[in-house]
């Protein structure tokens, strides 16, 4: 018996189709790129969510611009906060920034499992889940417990954080999730003379797609622009869709909406 098959795994009501951004490495920028490949998605005419699986350092309020707190069903059900048509929740949403998440594993397991059973998804087509780095309790749960449709690897190409990218596609293959590919974050930073200067490395990612079989998806640059749209909270992707870093994003997404059909 598969160990995709050992596990019964609930859906998270209310979408088609779930996608896991993932690393195992930190500081590799698997939120910004969830953001904004979730805004890439919905300008392809899909319905989309994000959900901020990252108890411990949640980020999705800075990315998004926006810290209100969800309202509750009965006390018991989370409606999403929405900003320009992307439903999103996070537990940044539910306690103060400036509080640390200072729990055990059963209390992450728990909060895990109220934000993919006990929120009010819209009718999504696609919820993008924002994965903390590792390959521990909250990796395990969403593996195990959840029904995961899909994973995309995030990762910069020096060999350091392919050490523990290694580690998470070696994860997702044992528990069964597939994996649509790898994305080669941080590739390069353009200079204004058009030059390419690649500083943490080149070609590691592609590398280890080939080497475990997967997609190699793309590569994405370092740009000011990408940076400061995230530290204002409003993702480039949905304020200026026709930037050059949009584009790439617009690429990324459409091959993921292939999966989709």
């Amino acid at each position: 018996m598969t160990e995709k098959k050992r596990f019964s795994k609930n859906p998270i009501k209310g979408v088609k189709f779930s996608l896991v951004i993932s690393s195992a490495k930190g500081g590799v920028g698997k939120s910004t790129f969830s953001v904004n490949i979730a805004y890439a998605l919905k300008n392809l005419g899909l319905k989309v969510g994000i959900l901020d699986a990252d108890i411990y350092g949640p980020s999705l309020p800075k990315l998004m611009g926006v810290y209100n707190k969800p309202e509750s069903k009965d006390n018991k059900f989370l409606i999403p906060v929405e900003k320009n048509g992307i439903q999103f929740i996070s537990m940044g949403l539910l306690v103060d920034e400036k509080t640390p998440m200072m729990w055990r594993g059963p209390m992450v397991i728990s909060a895990i499992k109220t934000l993919t059973q006990n929120v009010l998804w819209k009718n999504l087509d696609v919820i993008v889940i924002d994965m903390p780095p590792g390959t521990g309790d909250t990796q395990l749960t969403f593996a195990q417990e959840i029904k995961i449709d899909a994973a995309i690897i995030i990762s910069t190409p020096q060999d350091l954080a392919l050490l523990d990218v290694k580690r998470g596609i070696q994860m997702f293959d044992k528990l069964g999730v597939q994996i649509l590919g790898l994305i080669d974050n941080m590739s390069y930073f353009k200079g204004n003379d058009g030059t390419k200067y690649k500083i943490f490395g080149e070609g590691g990612v592609e590398k280890t797609a080939k080497e475990f079989n997967k997609e190699f998806l793309g590569h994405l640059p370092l740009h000011p622009d990408l940076r400061k749209s995230c530290d204002e909270g409003s993702p480039i992707t949905d304020s200026e869709p026709d930037h050059e870093i949009s584009k790439k994003f617009e690429t990324v997404a459409k091959k993921i909406k292939t999966y989709l059909n």
